[in-house]
């Protein structure tokens, strides 16, 4: 039988926020994580996903196209 743990325990244990999480989960970049009512089951070996956020920490403008 599969062991899973919650969004909190997830987040404690990759040390990011719970909310971060939360939208990991809503992506689909955590695999196997299912939702059952309103709470996610996260397995417990699941690997934290990549950080794939800008790392330049730079804001780049969009074009804009009505110039």
């Amino acid at each position: 039988m599969f062991e899973y743990m919650t969004v909190k325990e997830a987040a404690e244990k990759w040390g990011l926020s719970v909310r971060r999480v939360q939208f990991l989960c809503v992506e689909g970049r955590i695999e196997g994580a299912m939702k059952h009512a309103s709470v996610w089951a996260i397995p417990k070996d699941a690997d934290k996903p990549k950080d794939e956020r800008i790392i330049t920490g730079k804001y780049i403008k969009p074009k804009n196209n009505n110039q």
